[in-house]
């Protein structure tokens, strides 16, 4: 099923530890809407914008999945909200300001860069389509085994 004219369901839900641990993944019709809300919204215009293929690392993620991944239990992932995406030959710095400054967002979070290597870690980006969006920018580290969320993104 295509949820919009790049994504599919399989690739917003497709995951390498549901499939080894035999997990459902299949949203129901609430989450299956805000997972169309996210492509349409969010994932369609940063894949025009670069011209390039947006890899989903992680799209939804069902309850024994998000608990088998470690997910926090409050994550938008869960809800149809969230994806962790890069773009081969695009920097994730790169990418995370252009959305903070182009595409509506509830957050976009550079998640757990190294500094001075821009292609480290990972883009979070959430869409609410439910509910105002919250238009967060964020980075997220490790600190003492802990994730820890700091305002602004990476330069």
């Amino acid at each position: 099923m295509q949820l919009s004219p790049h994504f599919s369901l399989e690739e917003l839900t497709k995951s390498q530890t549901g499939e080894r641990l035999g997990l459902d993944n299949d949203p129901n019709p609430a989450q299956l809407a805000a997972l169309k809300a996210l492509c349409v919204n969010v994932l369609e215009p940063i894949r025009n914008h670069f011209n390039r293929p947006v890899v989903i690392s992680s799209g939804f993620r069902g309850p024994a999945l998000n608990m088998a991944t470690g997910g926090a239990s409050n994550s938008q992932h869960c809800l149809g909200e969230a994806a962790d995406i890069e773009i081969p030959g695009v920097s994730n710095n790169e990418l995370a300001r252009y959305i903070a400054l182009h595409v509506p967002h509830d957050q976009v979070i550079r998640e757990f860069p190294k500094p001075g290597v821009p292609d480290s870690g990972w883009v979070h980006v959430s869409y609410c389509a439910k509910k105002p969006n919250r238009n967060q920018e964020l980075t997220a580290n490790k600190v003492n085994g802990k994730t820890v969320y700091s305002e602004g993104l990476p330069v």
